[in-house]
């Protein structure tokens, strides 16, 4: 039986210690967010969904993020400079793109450039010339506007902006010895 003054949620110490009920509830939030975590990264943003979507309430979910966060578990200035660094590395994906794809996870908007911030004009541009250059090499013997419209169009799919894009294809081209007047890039 229960101790008048003790609360029927609690044990009487204001919420510093969960209840029996509520530290099964905790440990099996925590052993969820620890086979999140280890599946895959993810930033606390999309750690936090993932236990709310599967039923954890709010409490136990900010205990479990302050407890992730606090061991280091969680830590999305961390994870944004190696998803900036793998993807546009691996993907060759431009900073805007890179953006975009951070904000989707739900980063904060000064950690997302923080983050992109590290990628340099010259990195960006060595990034773009290599897809445009493999691009153009798969498209030897085709029509020039054919082969010109499909490096435009990957360049544009990482994310790349049309300045950039029609200086960078208009050199490889020209590197090739191919007629590279493109005319004016598109606003």
């Amino acid at each position: 039986m229960r101790e008048p003054d003790t609360p029927p949620d609690g044990d009487g110490t204001d919420g510093a210690a969960p209840s029996s009920g509520g530290e099964k509830a905790l440990n099996r939030a925590r052993t969820l967010a620890l086979r999140m975590l280890a599946h895959k990264p993810r930033t606390a943003a999309q750690l936090e969904a993932g236990l709310l979507r599967r039923g954890h309430e709010e409490e136990i979910v900010a205990t479990v993020m302050d407890e992730c966060t606090r061991a280091g578990l969680v830590d999305d200035a961390v994870f944004s400079r190696a998803w900036v660094s793998s993807r546009h590395h691996g993907r060759g994906l431009s900073r805007a793109a890179l953006t975009r794809e951070l904000r989707t996870r739900g980063v904060a908007e000064e950690t997302v450039r923080d983050a992109v911030a590290e990628l340099g004009d010259e990195e960006e541009a060595a990034a773009a010339r290599a897809l445009a250059r493999r691009s153009l090499s798969g498209s030897r013997g085709r029509e020039r506007e054919t082969r010109v419209r499909r490096a435009l169009g990957v360049l544009a799919r990482k994310g790349y902006g049309g300045g950039l894009s029609y200086r960078i294809v208009r050199e490889e081209l020209e590197s090739e010895g191919v007629d590279a007047d493109l005319g004016e890039p598109p606003e």
